[in-house]
């Protein structure tokens, strides 16, 4: 995985953490809920990533 990939999801997930204690903090169910919906985009997308470097690495 690119470093810059590896940047994007960590931001990514960071925002959706940031998300998920203002709603939180707030009791803003929908802003609870787009939270955790980017933290799990960041982490499909990390999985994804860790995937295509082991079949890379496999495949070499």
């Amino acid at each position: 995985m690119g470093m810059g990939d590896k940047i994007k999801n960590a931001a990514e997930e960071a925002k959706g953490k940031a998300k998920e204690s203002y709603g939180d903090a707030t009791d803003d169910k929908s802003m609870q809920a787009e939270g955790m919906v980017d933290q799990a985009k960041a982490d499909t997308k990390q999985e994804g990533e860790k995937l295509k470097d082991a079949w890379d690495d496999n495949t070499k």
